[in-house]
C-alpha cells in the first residue's frame, strides 16, 4: 500500500473512531487500539522522509500524536482537547480550513 490510499483510509477511519467517543457510542479505548494498530500498520510501510506529504497528511499525523499524548478519556472532560481536534476533523471534512497549531510529522521507521 502506498502513503495516499493509507491515508485517505485511516482519516476516515480516525474521524469515525473520534466522533464515536465523543458522542459517547464507542470506548475511548477503542480509539487508544486504533492508534497503536494504525502505527503498527505504518511501519509495514517503506517511507523515507523523501516521499512527498499533504496537508490532509499532517493534520492525521497531528490528530495521532495528539492523542498518543493526550489519551482519547481528554475527549471526554478537556474542552479545550476536544475543540482542537474537531477543528482537524472539520478540516478533513472540508467544513473547516488547515488548523492554526497543526504540526504533523509522519514517523519514520
Amino acid at each position: 500500500m502506498i502513503i495516499e490510499p493509507f491515508i485517505n483510509e485511516k482519516t476516515l477511519q480516525i474521524a469515525y473512531y473520534i466522533n464515536a467517543v465523543i458522542n459517547q457510542s464507542l470506548h475511548y479505548t477503542e480509539l487508544d487500539t486504533f492508534i497503536i494498530d494504525t502505527m503498527e500498520e505504518w511501519t509495514l510501510l517503506k517511507v523515507n522522509d523523501e516521499t512527498p506529504g499533504s496537508a490532509k497528511e499532517r493534520v492525521f499525523w497531528h490528530l495521532v500524536h495528539e492523542m498518543s499524548l493526550h489519551g482519547a478519556q481528554s475527549l471526554n472532560y478537556d474542552l479545550y482537547f476536544k475543540s482542537e481536534i474537531t477543528t482537524c476533523l472539520d478540516f478533513f471534512s472540508g467544513t473547516g480550513s488547515y488548523p492554526i497549531d497543526c504540526i504533523g510529522w509522519r514517523p519514520l521507521p
